[in-house]
């Protein structure tokens, strides 16, 4: 196994803390038939017409993720590129976001702490989430452009935003110390994770959290029993933030910073790859860090008040040095294409200021949620012999207003102006765009509501494409029109029941394109259309027997050049669904279908697969073991040999893993 020594030392007397427990006394069982008004697993947002999913901390746990990819699987609409390692995977969202080209096609956006990450168009890198799902707290995702206008431009797939711990989740602002330790171990890859916080409640108005994270893991094996080459990672991790209330209590200050590294050596240059292929191998050194700092006024005898102001910096740098003799192209005639390629270092800095202020006021029958802000911020990016460099400055405006009308309806309107200047210190250029749009919901009385929304947004040229004067005067353009309704009440069919669902439609129209060309060719799409239907539903019974249902539906196309053809993103059609029961706060057992079709629309068709996962969360609420949690799952129950749609590797076979964590 790939641990240095100190890592060892920190996984293993972590454990060893644990597991010194005293074991639970036989006269201290809880009856297991008690129980209390059953929940979910995860909250449907039925009362919003943006198509947002919020993934809290109990689900995290729950699903013991090895990615933060992992974490946003289950929602209808995102489907993984390769999700299990941190490289040569990423996040795709209505068929934008991640490919196997590309880690990312800038029509996702992606933000840590209100810090922008990512990286443009790296060829064959895969992923720009290098991260441990442990420094996290929540991750909202929001799918299509409703409601992304107030964080930024272009997010024609939707946007995802994660939210790190803070030191008063465990300390519930009381001061004092806290210390929270888990160990995670999982069988398919001999994995194992550690996390250790310490949050430090130092009056009331301060608290202080750090937290370090190691997770490594083995190359993996499929269903059939074969090594799942380029699967192996080793991920230190680490967090440290602060937040200190003053005045009387309506000032604060916040700092927050995330750091984690990846020192890969001999791997493929292909990260979507098993083998080096090619490209040969290379060693890769992955550098990704975020820092936040913030500051808020929100004075509490005046609701006109609540000013933000952060300032932001992402930084991801990437390192390669080439392992000579591993291609079996070197010395031939595509060597020196290739060479260039595979040697290039990327570096990516964003820093970003943001000014924003919220308002609460009525006018006449409305009430206004009103939102306006100015937003800064410099991309920088590295040049490289395969990639150019230089710098994307963009000043933006925003104003987003929740208005509701009554006790039913609510009017979203949003604009979003945004003016962009971009070059390489010998060429320059300038761009302009004012995008927005609106959604309204409407609730009745018996619990379901109507919605839809209406937007269109601008994806800005970018650095990569400063080779191309076409390019750097054209931004790419989209609409999206979606209709959907929710339902949500309690005791629909029997006493002390909840029953939630949401579903919507949508249709995507995409033109002016000039991230992605004719499959098979170089030569530009003009235009091209998506539709699709998502699907959220959750039912819980006060027995604590709960039911979660997912499903996604999605064609596309490119309709121009003629004669068209299939949207290379788009998944197959999914089904997802959850079955389980909760004894009180005490023990929670699941079992999950994960049901995709048969994809024929596509150049690389994939076959029709069904797998199996099952989690038990144990947490004892009285005797010694009080407070301490216990996790186990099993990931691809019956050790199915399948490859996931849009996937370039085979998935993982059968997994065992087991979660030990307890706060002192």
């Amino acid at each position: 196994m790939r641990i240095q020594r100190f890592a060892k030392a920190t996984l293993w007397s972590s454990t060893a803390v644990l597991l010194t427990m005293p074991v639970f006394a036989q006269d201290n069982a809880t009856d297991l038939d008690e129980v209390i008004l059953g929940k979910t697993k995860r909250e449907v947002q039925t009362d919003t017409a943006t198509a947002a999913t919020t993934v809290d901390q109990s689900e995290m746990d729950d699903r013991q993720a090895s990615t933060v990819a992992e974490l946003v699987d289950s929602i209808p609409g995102v489907t993984l590129i390769n999700g299990q390692t941190p490289q040569g995977s990423g996040i795709n969202i209505r068929g934008f976001g991640s490919n196997s080209t590309y880690g990312s096609d800038q029509k996702v956006i992606i933000q840590v702490d209100d810090a922008d990450v990512g990286a443009e168009e790296l060829y064959r890198i895969g992923t720009q989430l290098y991260t441990d799902p442990a420094l996290y707290k929540t991750v909202d995702v929001v799918r299509g452009m409703a409601g992304t206008f107030e964080y930024g431009s272009g997010a024609i797939g939707g946007m995802v935003r994660l939210q790190t711990k803070d030191a008063s989740d465990f300390t519930g602002g009381v001061p004092g110390f806290k210390l929270r330790q888990s160990m995670q171990f999982s069988s398919n890859g001999s994995g194992i994770s550690s996390s250790s916080i310490f949050a430090w409640q130092v009056t009331e108005d301060f608290e202080v959290l750090g937290n370090y994270t190691y997770t490594t893991q083995d190359d993996q094996v499929d269903g059939a029993g074969n090594t799942i080459g380029n699967s192996a990672f080793s991920l230190p991790s680490w967090q440290i933030k602060a937040k200190k209330t003053f005045g009387d209590g309506d000032h604060s200050v916040g700092f927050s910073m995330t750091d984690t590294n990846s020192d890969a050596k001999d791997v493929p240059y292909d990260s979507f790859q098993t083998t080096g292929g090619s490209f040969g191998n290379v060693d890769r050194q992955t550098h990704s860090r975020t820092a936040t700092l913030g500051y808020n006024y929100n004075p509490l005898d005046n609701d006109l008040i609540d000013i933000d102001v952060k300032l932001s910096y992402g930084d991801q740098k990437i390192d390669q040095s080439y392992v000579s003799g591993s291609s079996p192209l070197e010395g031939g005639f595509s060597w020196p294409f290739l060479e260039p390629l595979v040697e290039a270092d990327h570096r990516y800095e964003t820093t970003k200021l943001t000014v924003k202020n919220t308002a609460e006021f009525v006018t006449g029958t409305v009430s206004h949620d009103l939102r306006t802000g100015v937003e800064f911020k410099r991309k920088k990016r590295l040049g490289a012999a395969s990639a150019p460099g230089g710098t994307d400055d963009r000043i933006a405006l925003f104003v987003v207003d929740d208005m509701s009308i009554g006790d039913r309806l609510t009017l979203t309107p949003a604009l979003r102006y945004e003016s962009q200047s971009i070059g390489d210190g010998t060429v320059s250029y300038s761009n302009d765009a004012l995008m927005g749009g609106v959604s309204a919901f409407y609730k009745f009385d018996n619990g379901f509501g109507v919605f839809g929304s209406a937007a269109y947004t601008e994806s800005m040229p970018i650095i990569d494409d400063m080779g191309s004067p076409t390019k750097m005067t054209q931004s790419e353009k989209a609409t999206t029109f979606e209709l959907g309704f929710s339902y949500d009440n309690v005791e629909v069919f029997t006493e002390g029941d909840d029953l939630a669902f949401k579903a919507n439609i949508y249709k995507t129209k995409f033109w002016d394109i000039t991230s992605y060309n004719v499959p098979g060719s170089f030569a530009s799409l003009g235009s091209a259309e998506m539709e699709g239907l998502e699907l959220e539903a959750a039912y819980s019974m006060a027995s604590g027997l709960y039911f979660d249902l997912n499903a996604n539906i999605q064609r596309g196309k490119y309709v121009s050049p003629a004669p068209g053809g299939d949207w290379r993103g788009i998944p197959a059609d999914q089904l997802r669904l959850t079955v389980g029961k909760k004894w009180d706060e005490e023990l929670d057992l699941s079992w999950e279908v994960v049901a995709n079709k048969k994809m024929t629309r596509a150049s690389t068709p994939s076959a029709s697969n069904v797998t199996h996962n099952l989690r038990a969360t144990y947490k004892p609420q009285t005797g010694i073991l009080e407070g301490a949690e216990l996790r186990f799952g099993v990931e691809n129950v019956f050790d199915k040999e399948y490859t996931p749609h849009l996937a370039t590797r085979t998935a993982p076979g059968r997994n065992f893993k087991f979660t030990l964590a307890k706060t002192f």
